[in-house]
């Protein structure tokens, strides 16, 4: 025999029915490349024998432009740039993972809360270091040898893209970006992304590529509904507005 707690569900259904409730929206879409594609070249990893050893299968290729099928494009950060509510928006309790494996970061672009934890990790069981240039949170920068497996931080501020680095393996590079919200996501390699969880209103969302540059277009999000917004870029950059 299961426990019914009427006073609960007439709760809940008055608050679904009461006048003003609506039920949130979502953002969905894909960021693609237009034009022809540079060839991204292998990355040079003979400073670091054990890093050879890693790629000797495959090669390690820069991120700077990772494309997908239909040139879909990876790392994207698409995040809500305005029109959001004055509100508190829940910390999550889980991390941020970022790894330093096979001599390389991933991922490559994270979007992180204000206030969340980011953990490191060192799986190589080589001696890396983690340096991080941000304009506003406090930098981090520090060495993380063999037996040193993670560790941990948090930023204070909101704040754009900003690099990490490993001054031991100059090519590792990652970009992380700090947010007051959760309306944030990052593009895998089919190029698509998804901000769920919005009241309905209008809003502007910003796409960013650590080398293209940024987009913007506004989107009206209905009730309980999925609006999409694309976005291209390509090498060159798009008119200025006259």
């Amino acid at each position: 025999m299961c426990n019914v707690h009427f006073p609960a569900i007439a709760l809940g259904l008055a608050l679904l029915f009461a006048p003003g409730f609506a039920e949130a929206g979502n953002i969905t879409g894909k960021v693609t490349f237009e034009g022809p594609a540079p060839e991204m070249k292998p990355i040079a990893l003979s400073a670091d024998a054990s890093c050879v050893a890693m790629h000797t299968d495959k090669p390690l290729l820069s991120e700077v432009l990772v494309l997908g099928e239909g040139q879909s494009m990876a790392n994207v950060l698409v995040s809500v740039t305005a029109g959001l509510p004055e509100k508190d928006y829940p910390l999550p309790s889980e991390p941020v993972v970022l790894t330093q494996e096979g001599c390389r970061y991933a991922p490559h672009v994270i979007g992180i809360r204000v206030g969340q934890t980011l953990r490191v990790l060192n799986p190589d069981g080589l001696l890396h270091n983690v340096h991080s240039a941000p304009k506003s949170n406090t930098p981090l920068n520090k060495a993380m040898p063999k037996d040193l497996l993670e560790l941990e931080t948090v930023f204070d501020k909101q704040e754009e893209p900003f690099p990490f680095k490993c001054d031991i393996h100059p090519w590792m590079q990652a970009w992380c970006a700090v947010f007051d919200h959760p309306y944030f996501s990052v593009t895998g390699a089919d190029g698509t992304f998804a901000i769920t969880g919005l009241d309905p209103g209008d809003y502007e969302i910003t796409a960013w590529h650590e080398r293209l540059g940024k987009r913007t277009a506004t989107v009206t999000v209905a009730e309980a509904t999925d609006a999409n917004a694309g976005f291209v870029f390509s090498k060159t950059p798009p008119a200025s507005p006259k």
